[in-house]
């Protein structure tokens, strides 16, 4: 081991060591249980590419799983295929598109893919430069492999699962061949990922050979995996809920501190807390006097009857509006205007009419007489809402803390509310229990500990870069922090100033940048000070500095990536398509990760 390039072995003096002594004297079979024991490891607790199986078989004899993943979701959904299919005897890999050649896709023989769609219709940033290539002339005829899809996306945007549907249009168009139909997933997609994974599985028999798996047992560390999870979530008690804007701020935003003891809940920096929640009680009773509904009537939501008002209150999705929920709204109300927003080709005028409307109002605006259960059937269940991570668990052990923006407005006449933020600000207190668990994103992770990182966090997008500092002083890491923090006035919404200020005193935050918007008659945001500090920011990125964003996708993200284009072609002497490209590659190699929603 000593005989190494430097930078190979991850493991200092005293760890190597230790390894030599440990597995001193096993034999072949034994070394390959111990490999195959530390990667269950690995892959439980670990960042590295989760392969389920190396088989050293050829490529026609082995299926590849590679996922494109923003949250994490397809992700798992990939690991979880390749698990499967290792039970079975197949061999089988999951691999991000970010650790994929796309060059090597012509020696493949049998791939699924399993990727989400960003936004409004944009790849996964680990999908990105995948999908550039396999768009593009120099993707190679692909007529001896077989594949299929799996999409995720979330049918309130118009472009739903459209990366999915690209890839296997364009798959299918350089000659190769799907060997199950592309399949598309909304938010609650679990019921047809598990029947696409089982058909996928089965269909193994006849495209692979069984047992061409090694005999590797993939062994978990049991004592360090929570039983936690979206069907079982943890009951974590909240023991703070603080209001820390102030009282001229136009905004409510909370921290919120919960309890995680006895859990086994773990999460890392950079991950996510999803939260159960129940819809506004309010919302939930002016949907049932404009429908002229009677709330205690039973229906059946999933095969269980329930009463009315608990399934809008509890299981139902009656706030944001989606498309399926439109289409099948303007096929009762026979109203022309909604009708033909529905039919038209134009996604831009649909997409400003679902962001901008709540199933209230779409009620309210194209009234139509429906009965209770056929209502139901329109509508969506209830996902948990995901809220970035604001805490260390190194720097507060037993806690996960949130911060919470609560979503309560006016438009068309009357009052509405976000169903999570309102559940989490108005309907709980200190002392009452949420249900959680933890989503894992390993899309977004701090770098090495010597590795400098730049953090670019406006309004509650500040959240997991309160984690990042957290944990870095934790770890006593050496590289550099820099943050850039915007919001709209310094007085009312600087959101955590005492805990940055004493971070700055402290030497664990190096820089502060901020930018409050409405303090002066021209408005000032994150991106002007990226501009206005690119000489020095140029010089971060040059000597390997990690970027980071989260925050708001449909505007900010956008302006702080057009932002960092103007600094590479300002102090990095770049065209304008040349610093797209390196952006894309910082991306692809971890250099920029992007928490956006």
């Amino acid at each position: 081991m000593s005989g190494l390039p430097a930078g190979v072995m991850p493991l200092d003096p005293e760890q190597t060591s230790s390894l030599q002594s440990a597995v001193s004297g096993l034999s072949p079979l034994q070394l390959q249980w111990v490999s195959g024991y530390v990667a269950g490891l690995a892959a439980v607790n670990g960042e590295l590419p989760i392969v389920a199986s190396v088989p050293a078989v050829s490529s026609d004899k082995r299926l590849t799983i590679l996922f494109g993943s923003q949250t994490g979701n397809a992700e798992a959904l990939a690991v979880a295929l390749a698990k499967h299919a290792v039970s079975r005897g197949f061999a089988a890999s999951a691999l991000s598109l970010a650790d994929y050649k796309p060059a090597n896709l012509k020696r493949e023989a049998l791939v699924s893919f399993v990727v989400s769609t960003h936004g409004e219709g944009d790849p996964p940033d680990d999908a990105e430069i995948f999908y550039d290539y396999l768009m593009s002339d120099k993707a190679p005829k692909l007529s001896g492999l077989k594949y299929s899809v799996l999409a995720l996306g979330d049918s309130s945007y118009v472009n739903y699962c459209e990366t999915g549907r690209e890839f296997d249009a364009r798959l299918s168009e350089l000659g190769a061949e799907r060997f199950e139909p592309l399949v598309e997933c909304d938010l609650d997609y679990e019921d047809a990922a598990d029947a696409w994974s089982n058909r996928v599985v089965d269909e193994l028999n006849s495209l692979l050979e069984a047992g061409s798996a090694p005999a590797v047992p993939l062994l978990r560390a049991v004592e360090n995996v929570s039983a936690y999870d979206k069907s079982n979530p943890f009951p974590a008690e909240i023991l703070v809920n603080q209001k820390i804007t102030g009282g001229a701020s136009s905004k409510d935003v909370r921290h919120i501190e919960l309890s995680i003891e006895g859990s086994g809940l773990h999460y890392e920096p950079g991950d996510s807390l999803a939260v159960l929640v129940t819809n506004p009680p309010e919302l939930v009773g002016e949907i049932l006097e404009q429908m002229e509904l009677d709330g205690q009537q039973t229906v059946v939501v999933r095969e269980k009857s329930v009463a009315l008002t608990d399934a809008l209150r509890e299981n139902l999705e009656i706030t944001a509006v989606n498309l399926a929920f439109l289409r099948a709204w303007a096929d009762i109300a026979a109203d022309n205007e909604l009708s033909t927003l529905v039919a038209a080709s134009d996604p831009q005028s649909l997409g400003d009419f679902v962001d901008t409307h709540q199933i209230i109002d779409i009620i309210r605006k194209f009234p139509a007489t429906v009965d209770a259960q056929a209502f139901v059937d329109m509508l969506r269940r209830l996902s948990p809402r995901s809220y970035s991570i604001a805490s260390s668990l190194a720097a507060n052990p037993d806690e996960v803390h949130l911060t919470v923006a609560e979503v309560r407005y006016t438009a068309y006449g009357s009052e509405h509310w976000g169903a999570a933020s309102t559940h989490l600000v108005e309907r709980l207190k200190e002392g009452d229990k949420v249900p959680v668990f933890v989503e894992r994103n390993s899309r977004f992770r701090l770098p090495a500990a010597d590795v400098s990182v730049v953090m670019i966090g406006p309004g509650t997008g500040i959240a997991p870069f309160r984690a990042f500092v957290e944990e870095r002083k934790a770890q006593n890491a050496g590289g550099d922090n820099w943050l850039f923090f915007g919001d709209r006035n310094f007085d009312s919404d600087f959101l955590y100033q005492l805990e940055w200020q004493r971070h700055l005193k402290q030497g664990s935050l190096t820089r502060l940048d901020v930018a409050f918007s409405r303090d002066q008659r021209q408005k000032i945001y994150v991106q002007d000070r990226i501009r206005e500090n690119g000489a020095e920011l140029y010089r971060w990125i040059e000597s390997g500095a990690a970027i980071y964003v989260c925050g708001d996708s449909k505007h900010m993200a956008g302006d702080v990536n057009a932002a960092l284009i103007d600094v590479l072609v300002e102090h990095g002497g770049l065209d304008t398509a040349t610093a797209e490209q390196h952006l894309k590659e910082l991306r692809s190699a971890g250099r920029y990760q992007r928490d956006v929603y």
